[in-house]
């Protein structure tokens, strides 16, 4: 199996960027947890950080066909891009969306998640133990779907 971890603007920030709220882990230490997360769920991963929502449009739509599932991390897009949900939902590539904080317990423009809404799960306010949810679910989604 192959993911791709998407994450989206401001995360290459972490541990500068309100450490109140994200702590004082770096981005570094981020791609470590996902990676020994994939080395231990036994799948291959990649790892892609943009700041640009085109960017990460186009990532989604070269996933397609070469990617068994998606973990991601939209941030600030979540609550405004259709243009990654609808790419999500184009590629119809199983994904989970996951969040740093708990996005649901801040302000009222963060409760609603375009992308979402083409996730099947959703993980957020676990730090980055989400991000190894994420996986961990995604492998039991695909091996289940596989199964049958």
């Amino acid at each position: 199996m192959k993911f791709l971890v998407i994450n989206g603007p401001n995360l290459n920030m972490l541990g500068v960027r309100e450490p109140q709220i994200y702590g004082s882990d770096t981005y570094e230490d981020l791609v470590r947890v996902i990676t020994d997360a994939s080395v231990s769920a036994g799948v291959d991963v990649e790892i892609f950080q943009s700041n640009y929502e085109g960017a990460i449009v186009e990532k989604i739509q070269k996933a397609y066909g070469n990617i068994d599932g998606i973990v991601i991390n939209p941030a600030a897009y979540t609550h405004t891009s259709v243009a990654i949900l609808d790419a999500l939902k184009a590629v119809a590539i199983p994904a989970v969306e996951v969040h740093i904080s708990a996005v649901n317990e801040r302000e009222a423009f963060r409760q609603v998640s375009y992308a979402g809404m083409a996730c099947f799960e959703t993980f957020a306010g676990y730090g980055f133990n989400g991000y190894v949810m994420a996986i961990n679910a995604l492998v039991k989604h695909l091996s289940d779907n596989t199964a049958q």
